[in-house]
């Protein structure tokens, strides 16, 4: 399983998407509601989101808005991270809080399929520069 990343409860995996890079697959079926994948978050200012945004791993961080006119930022730790945008996704992010940080688990919103790649809506996607193209 070269091509193949599972994780440990072999429920999810990534491979490389030709022009989308890494993409987390199901490896079992998920129904509507049913909890794909829990990650602990690291969150993170607008003073280190004017660095981070610079970097790569700008691809990678979630924004959530806690108020109105109000975002976070989130550094989501797993397989997560690697879920990519659609704008007609099979998976939702939800976030809850505990007294050790926000924690993000990705939902399926609809049953998803063995070896169908799971998907969500990004919260960002107009902050993304216009060399980044989406692929559905």
């Amino acid at each position: 399983m070269v091509d193949q990343t599972f994780d440990r409860s072999n429920a999810v995996y990534v491979k490389n998407v030709h022009q989308k890079g890494r993409s987390v697959f199901a490896n079992v079926p998920f129904k509507v509601g049913e909890l794909i994948e829990r990650a602990p978050t690291w969150a993170f200012d607008e003073v280190a989101a004017s660095l981070i945004d610079k970097t790569g791993l700008f691809q990678y961080y979630f924004v959530r808005n806690l108020e109105q006119d109000v975002m976070t930022r989130y550094v989501v730790f797993g397989f997560i991270s690697m879920v990519n945008h659609s704008s007609d996704p099979n998976a939702q992010v939800v976030w809850a809080d505990s007294d050790c940080g926000a924690w993000a688990s990705i939902v399926a919103i609809r049953d998803i399929k063995m070896n169908e790649e799971i998907t969500h809506r990004y919260a960002n996607v107009s902050a993304y520069p216009n060399y980044i193209k989406f692929i559905e």
